[in-house]
């Protein structure tokens, strides 16, 4: 009979948490455990094969707006996480913001809607056949955790598919437009970043859409397909990217579509690409991400949902008429709280952005997400034809806010 002596990891001062979280403590044989939803996890006295992850590594959090960042571990993180916190990793990003008054002082504001025939002529070639396939095989991997050797293969794949995308769909015109670059990180899974240069060199405000590649387990060392998240974005903006390349898409104004790194490891990605961004002094018109664009709950209407919350609320309404004027179902509105994807550190440096998923927050996908279940497979409630509306609202961003 094993006895286990409490560890206190987790001391967030000044944070009221709804539930006490849950301790790490070492067994009888002196074995450091952790308890995350009921479940008990070993913590590795030596690092996973695979895997560049040290537990013990300090990192500066930041758990809800205007409050000082503090100091956990890697694995204070992790239960965090599992609690349900949503938080920036801020340590390497703290600079991030330090404009932001700057541009949150100019509203910017969006025409009406002008380019419907061009929308509805690209939407119409839009398929599922290329999402499935390439959903198939994003979520193939073991994992896509951006500390594991499986999340550099997943990222190295993915750039390899929007260069073949692009050497197939883009004619030669377009193609001298078009850059492909890796956004580099430390720890080796590395952003995505594809931008179409604009045809009026004086209007350099660029349109972004995004979606984080990477996936994580609840115990990021398990298995992570993370089909729904965030695989299902990643091949919608693709679908988007490959529709507007086969078009002979030339916009006005730059496009750029993003993927992601360590969404999961506290928007560490985007915040990279975020703080880059600013400290050059770019502009930013509007930045639209999709995480998680798949799931129907059984018994509830297909929808949009269109997060409220710690976003843009003129860039909203804007998205709102494009889902009304081009998609074949209704939005939704609802929230998810600080931090919750990689729109938020473009919110932070005061640029506008905003933020849709597959339904109503409280009607996504909850019970497959960080988990080996997170897959195509996993239900009927899994739909590509559903992530194809969101293929088309990304179309529509583009078109109509790059022309």
């Amino acid at each position: 009979m094993k006895t286990n002596v409490p560890l206190l990891l987790l001391s967030f001062s000044g944070i009221t948490l709804s539930k006490p979280v849950k301790q790490a403590f070492y067994d009888a044989g002196g074995n450091r455990q952790v308890v995350m939803q009921g479940q008990v996890f070993d913590v590795p006295t030596n690092p996973e094969p695979g895997f560049n992850l040290n537990l013990d590594e300090l990192r500066l959090v930041q758990l809800s707006e205007g409050q000082e960042p503090i100091w956990m571990t890697e694995l204070e993180k992790i239960e965090a996480k599992a609690k349900g916190l949503r938080f920036f990793d801020v340590t390497d990003n703290r600079d991030l913001g330090s404009s932001a008054d700057e541009r949150v002082a100019t509203r910017t504001s969006y025409p009406p809607l002008s380019a419907h025939e061009q929308v509805t002529k690209v939407i119409k070639t839009l398929s599922t056949e290329g999402p499935r396939a390439n959903l198939e095989k994003f979520s193939s991997f073991r994992t896509r955790y951006y500390r594991s050797e499986t999340g550099k293969e997943s990222q190295q794949w993915l750039l390899s598919k929007i260069n073949e995308i692009t050497a197939d769909f883009a004619s030669p015109s377009l193609k001298s437009l078009i850059s492909i670059d890796e956004f580099q990180h430390p720890w080796g899974q590395h952003s995505i970043i594809v931008r179409i240069n604009g045809s009026d060199s004086a209007d350099d405000r660029i349109v972004i859409l995004g979606a984080h590649q990477d996936s994580t387990n609840l115990w990021p060392f398990l298995a992570a397909p993370g089909a729904d998240d965030d695989g299902s974005g990643s091949v919608t903006i693709l679908e988007s990217y490959r529709a507007l390349l086969a078009s002979d898409f030339h916009p006005i104004r730059p496009v750029e579509f993003h993927w992601y790194s360590a969404e999961e490891g506290g928007l560490l990605g985007s915040q990279a690409v975020a703080q880059r961004y600013e400290a050059q002094g770019l502009k930013i018109y509007a930045m639209s991400q999709y995480d998680m664009t798949a799931w129907v709950k059984r018994g509830t209407s297909e929808e949009v949902g269109v997060i409220v919350d710690y976003v843009d609320s003129t860039l909203t309404e804007f998205n709102k008429g494009l889902i009304t004027e081009y998609l074949d179902i209704p939005f939704v509105e609802t929230k998810c709280g600080y931090a919750c994807s990689d729109h938020a550190p473009w919110s932070k440096a005061g640029y506008p952005s905003i933020f849709t998923i597959e339904g109503s927050f409280e009607n996504s996908n909850h019970r497959n997400i960080h988990t080996a279940n997170d897959r195509i497979d996993i239900s009927d409630e899994f739909s590509f034809s559903h992530m194809l509306e969101f293929s088309k609202l990304a179309v529509a961003f583009a078109i109509e806010l790059g022309c």
